[in-house]
C-alpha cells in the first residue's frame, strides 16, 4: 500500500469520520486504491451486526431506522447507515435521499450515514454495498442498518449481506401481500407492520401469521412486531426481537453460516468482476467485442457459441 493509504486506513481504523467518509466514495467509485483500503480494513471487520430493513415503497423505512437508529445510541451502540436509494436517470445519483430523513443525528458521531445509488444494479442494493459495510464495520461500528430501495418482491438480495433481515411492510396492501408473498415474504427474520395507527392491522397480521403457517423456517418461526415510526410506539419492541433473533442464531450457528455464505459470495463476485476485466483487456478488447456484438445482431452466432470462442481463446474449452 502507498504511504496515503496507509494513512486513510489508519484513519478508519481510529474511528475519524473524515477517512470512513473517504474511504467509502473510493471503494464505491471503484478507484485503484480501493483494493488496497479493503486489504487493510477486512482483518478488522466481521464485529458489526448487520440489520437489513426491506420492504415495498412507502412502508416507513426510513422512518424505521432513524428510531431504531435513536433507541441504539441511548443504549451506547454505535450505528453505520447504509441506505440505498433509486439512481437519477439524469445524475446517476442517489434521488430519494435518505440522509435529509435522518438530519437529527448529523452531529451525532456515533452515527455515520452513507446514501448510495443503486446504479442501475437490481435486487435492492448497489453494486459496492459489501464494500461499504467493510469499511464502517472495521471503523468500530456496532451495528449497521442497511436500508435497500423499495423496489418489491425482486428486492431479496439484502438476505446475502444481512445478519438479520426486517421486512416492513404496511395496512392497506391488500392482495399486494400475496403477491410479495414468492420474494421478500419468505426472508423475513422479523415482520414488522408499520403505520400500526391505521385501519387494517390486525388483518395484516393474520394474513402474515397464515403464511407463515404453511411455510417452513429453521428454527422459530418469525415475529410480527406492530410500530408506528413516527411517534416510536413498538420500536424497543422491535429491537428486543431483533436482538433475541441475533442470540438464537448465535447459539445454533445459523449466525456464523449466513457470515461464512456473505463471504463465499464475496469472493465469487471479485471473481466475476477480476475475470471480466482480465477477459476484456486480453481476449475481448473493443475491437473484437463490437465484431461480436455484431455479429450477434445480425444472428451469425449465438450467445452461448460466443462465450465458447472466448473461453477457447483463454485456453478453457
Amino acid at each position: 500500500m502507498s504511504a496515503a493509504t496507509d494513512a486513510l486506513v489508519e484513519g478508519v481504523l481510529k474511528r475519524d469520520v473524515r477517512a470512513v467518509a473517504r474511504a467509502i466514495s473510493l471503494v464505491e467509485d471503484g478507484e485503484e486504491s480501493a483494493a488496497a483500503i479493503l486489504g487493510g480494513l477486512f482483518p478488522h471487520g466481521g464485529k458489526a451486526l448487520v440489520i437489513g430493513v426491506t420492504g415495498p415503497p412507502g412502508a416507513g423505512k426510513s422512518s424505521l431506522v432513524d428510531r431504531l437508529t435513536f433507541l441504539l445510541r441511548r443504549s451506547g451502540k454505535t450505528v453505520g447507515i447504509v441506505a440505498v436509494d433509486p439512481t437519477s436517470p439524469f445524475t446517476g445519483g442517489a434521488i430519494l435521499g435518505d440522509r435529509i430523513r435522518m438530519q437529527a443525528h448529523a452531529t451525532d458521531e456515533g452515527v455515520f450515514i452513507r446514501s448510495m445509488a443503486t446504479r442501475g444494479h437490481l435486487g435492492g442494493l448497489a453494486a459496492t454495498t459489501g464494500h461499504v459495510m467493510t469499511v464502517l464495520d472495521a471503523s468500530g461500528k456496532d451495528v449497521i442498518l442497511l436500508e435497500t430501495v423499495g423496489v418489491g418482491q425482486d428486492e431479496v438480495e439484502v438476505v446475502s449481506v444481512a445478519d438479520v433481515t426486517v421486512v416492513v411492510l404496511v395496512p392497506g396492501l391488500g392482495d399486494e401481500v400475496q403477491a410479495l408473498k414468492a420474494g421478500i415474504m419468505e426472508i423475513a427474520d422479523v415482520f414488522v407492520v408499520n403505520k400500526a395507527d391505521r385501519d387494517g392491522v390486525d388483518r395484516l397480521v393474520t394474513e402474515i401469521s397464515s403464511m407463515l403457517s404453511l411455510s417452513t423456517h429453521e428454527g422459530v418461526p418469525p415475529e410480527i412486531v406492530t410500530t408506528v415510526a413516527t411517534t416510536g410506539a413498538g420500536v424497543p419492541a422491535l429491537w428486543e426481537h431483533i436482538d433475541a433473533f441475533r442470540v438464537r442464531a448465535e447459539a445454533s450457528g445459523r449466525l456464523a453460516r449466513k457470515r461464512r455464505g456473505r463471504v463465499e459470495q464475496a469472493l465469487e463476485k471479485a471473481l466475476e468482476d477480476r475475470l471480466m476485466k482480465a477477459v476484456r483487456s486480453r481476449f475481448l478488447p473493443p475491437e473484437d467485442l463490437e465484431r461480436t456484438i455484431d455479429r450477434l445482431a445480425a444472428r451469425e452466432i449465438d450467445p452461448l457459441a460466443a462465450a465458447e470462442d472466448v473461453l477457447r481463446k483463454m485456453g478453457f474449452s
